[in-house]
């Protein structure tokens, strides 16, 4: 009778589990922790886009931000939306915090940090091309580099002659070593501790970064096409066509005093150079900005301290004194995980 029991609760606790790898894998509501803008509310998917996720790259799926004011789900593709706040794409165009349109050009074969906060620090590898008579080159974001909670991590486009839109472009690194990332719609990996999660939003070439609680990261890799080689004058050589990313960032809680080229766009009192409505607004910043590699914080404004970030999580620890490890504390999102 004893062992029965027994076998009754483990199967009972597997069936728990396993919902809650579902629930995280794909929802169709989520309950938003009490830190968060939507304290305590369950938020539910429309009929509309009733999953967050799909096999299908061109069905919109349901979104739900705890730290959105409107604390409503919305129906989104899983890829950067190049016309919103928060995008950086094309050559490299961005829209900051404030909605502004700008420019960086940065530099080819340089690093720039693109934001850099206390506790998160992410660069970016520029490329770039520069055809004959023209005074500076053109340059796309090549990688992004990551550091956060005393990791690091990378994703790059690979580069490629000509492109193949079925052969996958991106190459993964945490912690300097390469990350396998099975192809196929809705693979994922997550590193040890689960500080950092990437999921394809397609078979190749799209993923989602998440780093709980700090970002959101929507990359897509894409070729210089000949139409747009036609249209910018580009002038692309036929042995790279240069293979580049687009991004677009959802930030979680950032300082007032974040930097970095996109990241001081949301400074609460950050006056954009970038003037409204100017066709090519670019902004300079290359010496304030320039970090000697992917990884680094050695930027003239950067202000990402590992150190910092450290003490940070031993305070956390001492503040959490009192765990609920209960089945209502496993999904409140805190970030804690119980352990017997």
């Amino acid at each position: 009778m004893a062992s029965k029991r027994c076998l009754f609760f483990i199967i009972l606790a597997t069936i728990v589990v396993s919902g809650a790898i579902t629930q995280v894998k794909a929802y169709t509501s989520s309950y938003c922790s009490h830190d968060s803008r939507c304290p305590g509310q369950y938020i539910s998917c429309p009929s509309e886009c009733p999953e967050s996720n799909s096999n299908d790259p061109n069905t919109k799926v349901c979104r739900i931000d705890c730290y959105s004011p409107k604390c409503k789900a919305q129906c989104k593709h899983n890829k950067p939306e190049c016309d919103t706040p928060g995008s950086a794409c094309y050559d490299p165009r961005f829209i900051g915090g404030d909605s502004i349109v700008f420019y960086f050009h940065g530099k080819a074969n340089e690093h720039f940090s693109l934001v850099s906060d206390s506790n998160l620090q992410i660069n970016g590898r520029f490329i770039g091309h520069q055809p004959t008579g023209r005074t500076r080159p053109f340059t796309w974001i090549q990688a992004l580099g990551l550091l956060f909670n005393s990791h690091s991590f990378s994703l790059e486009a690979t580069k490629s002659a000509t492109w193949d839109g079925g052969i996958d472009h991106l190459k993964f690194s945490y912690d300097g070593e390469d990350v396998s990332l099975a192809l196929g719609g809705l693979s994922s990996w997550k590193s040890p501790e689960g500080e950092i999660v990437v999921e394809r939003t397609s078979a190749v070439n799209s993923v989602m970064v998440n780093i709980p609680g700090v970002v959101e990261i929507l990359v897509n890799v894409v070729p210089v096409t000949a139409e747009d080689d036609k249209i910018h004058g580009y002038n692309v050589p036929s042995d790279d066509c240069f293979a580049h990313l687009e991004v677009q960032f959802k930030f979680t809680g950032l300082s007032d005093g974040v930097e970095g080229v996109l990241g001081r766009t949301y400074q609460p009192d950050f006056k954009n150079p970038a003037k409204p409505g100017v066709a090519m607004a670019v902004v300079g910043g290359e010496d304030k900005y320039r970090t000697t590699s992917l990884l680094s914080s050695d930027c003239a404004k950067c202000i990402y301290d590992s150190s910092n970030v450290e003490e940070k999580e031993n305070s956390m620890i001492k503040d959490n004194g009192t765990l609920d490890c209960s089945a209502k504390g496993l999904f409140r999102g805190n970030g804690i995980v119980c352990k017997k």
